[in-house]
């Protein structure tokens, strides 16, 4: 993993965006800072004018953990840029994964209910159980992996500060990401990152056609190159417009998400 920013690796980045190529971005730590909850997350001034921008110039994807209709609400306002939720199974994941969720969630209710600073967030597909505001908080990861095995359907992935629980058959970012492609009928994609959902996108298999990109350097990602922090995405971004020199693109395709 190297960092994106050296003058070997910016060419990497002007050969993709000059090829038929889709932007696809993580919106939580990604194009929007963490924040203390995830009703206060949002992007910056200067990241949503950006996005607007490029989304004009690229066919855009945002794939998010969040519920497609929460992230949607982030979003408001680019409407070049399309949006699929839950890590790739909203809207593709059809009925059975919701009634999934339904029975998990008064099992995680009835075990975190003595758990401070513990939010569970039911997003129909998937749910989040946050504990970024916990006091103790490594009792509270303890606690939340103990309720985590008295459901034994569920695909746990530990985030910052969440662990997210998944129906382990529904499409996840990767595949999300190969339908898009389709969609759009790109060749090349360049996407970025920051949480283990976005590893089923670094571990895809398409060499020479994947430009995996992570905020924040870790050694065990699959990603190809990082960015050294969120606010880096911005210079990215900005790049990224200037490669197109302002040319449009023509008219996409309406969105069937």
């Amino acid at each position: 993993m190297t960092h994106l920013f050296t003058r070997a690796n910016v060419q990497v980045l002007e050969m993709f965006a000059w090829s038929n190529v889709l932007l696809a971005f993580d919106f939580d730590g990604t194009l929007a800072p963490l924040a203390t909850t995830p009703a206060r997350a949002r992007m910056r001034a200067s990241t949503r004018t950006l996005l607007r921008r490029i989304s004009t110039l690229y066919p855009c994807v945002v794939i998010s953990g969040r519920s497609r209709k929460d992230a949607l609400s982030k979003l408001r306002g680019i409407d070049a840029c399309r949006v699929v939720g839950n890590h790739g199974a909203d809207p593709y994941g059809g009925p059975m994964p919701r009634r999934r969720v339904r029975r998990w969630l008064p099992v995680l209710k009835a075990h975190l209910s003595d758990c401070q600073g513990v939010v569970i967030e039911n997003k129909g597909f998937s749910i989040a159980v946050h504990y970024r505001k916990a006091r103790r908080r490594s009792a509270t990861r303890r606690a939340i992996l103990a309720a985590a095995r008295a459901i034994d359907d569920a695909r746990i992935i530990s985030g910052k500060l969440v662990f997210d629980f998944v129906v382990p058959d529904a499409p996840h970012k990767g595949l999300a990401l190969e339908r898009v492609c389709a969609h759009f009928a790109c060749d090349t994609v360049i996407y970025i990152g920051d949480d283990q959902t976005d590893e089923d996108v670094f571990e895809l298999d398409r060499p020479g056609r994947l430009l995996s990109i992570r905020v924040g350097r870790k050694r065990s990602s699959a990603a190809t190159y990082y960015l050294s922090n969120q606010k880096e995405i911005d210079r990215l971004l900005s790049m990224l417009a200037a490669l197109r020199g302002g040319r449009h693109l023509p008219s996409a395709t309406p969105s069937i998400f």
